[in-house]
């Protein structure tokens, strides 16, 4: 137990700063490419030959919906913006996951009433990013990445909240293998198409551990102790890594990367945290009402 919940809390929380290594000289969409191409292919082929059965025709249309959404439509963005990023603000803008997708359940789709939880949720996380965007001169952030990492966060969150609806394997494990699978092959058809290998990138051995790190331990390992997880645990105590990655991604990246934490991130890390656990803990007389789809079917930001 104690294991598996260090799994989510270190090893996802690990992941940005490895998406930091190998994005800093590995082409980003190559980069991500790899990583889900690799990590899926192993999971979906590891649990067709434990004897799941494949996706039905109508389960595969889902599955590519959902890997455009979660996948390429998150990591993409998300893997570009961490050239311009340091990890640790990257991990605390990411951090508003949750509520991005309470939002979207509460009023675009209507599946969830409004509740003066969710007012104070969005009000504390999209404070927080305001906050951290609107920066000092000192500190001042790079718009457009910022801006590419709340995208791709709402691609996510959409991705999430259509979960809820569409079809899927019984298996959630083949389900992510294969999601993960087709999302890196799109993303490394994208990567030849804008001609990221056009000069092939020279890679140390530093970028290879980091995108070896991000497939095995992010996404195989990781993802196998998130489920392994949600079947012995309550969904909300499992859900708490949502709120211990950014801490775990900033310490890492201050320790072993000499990144800054300045106080105004401080400050909006305690905000966005903040409407995080108020999305996570729901009340105790409804005990999932408040819990986004993504913490019961999916790694909540697949690490």
């Amino acid at each position: 137990m104690v294991l598996a919940f260090g799994a989510i809390y270190v090893l996802w929380g690990g992941t940005f700063l490895a998406i930091r290594v190998a994005v800093l000289e590995v082409p980003p969409l190559f980069a991500s490419g790899v990583r889900f191409l690799i990590a899926g292919g192993v999971l979906y082929v590891a649990m067709r030959l434990r004897g799941e059965s494949a996706p039905t025709p109508r389960e595969w249309q889902a599955i590519v919906w959902i890997a455009l959404c979660m996948f390429v439509a998150t990591y993409g963005p998300l893997f570009w913006a961490e050239q311009y990023l340091e990890s640790g603000v990257t991990s605390v803008i990411e951090a508003i996951l949750p509520v991005t997708a309470a939002a979207l359940e509460v009023f675009i789709f209507r599946q969830q009433a409004f509740h003066w939880r969710t007012a104070a949720a969005l009000g504390l996380g999209f404070g927080g990013v305001a906050w951290l965007l609107l920066g000092s001169a000192q500190h001042a952030l790079p718009l457009l990445p910022c801006v590419a990492i709340l995208a791709a966060g709402v691609a996510w969150s959409l991705g999430a909240v259509l979960t809820r609806s569409l079809p899927r394997p019984k298996s959630v494990l083949l389900t992510a293998g294969a999601q993960m699978m087709l999302g890196g092959a799109v993303l490394l058809a994208l990567s030849r198409g804008i001609g990221e290998l056009a000069s092939p990138p020279h890679v140390s051995l530093r970028a290879a551990l980091a995108l070896a790190y991000l497939a095995v331990a992010g996404s195989l390992i990781g993802f196998s102790a998130y489920v392994w997880l949600l079947r012995r645990m309550p969904v909300t105590r499992v859900a708490s890594h949502a709120y211990v990655n950014p801490l775990v991604a900033v310490t890492l990246g201050c320790l072993l990367a000499g990144e800054v934490f300045t106080p105004r991130m401080m400050l909006a890390a305690v905000l966005i945290v903040a409407s995080v656990v108020l999305i996570l803990k729901p009340p105790a007389a409804s005990p999932r009402r408040w819990l986004p789809e993504l913490n019961r079917l999916n790694p909540l930001r697949e690490y």
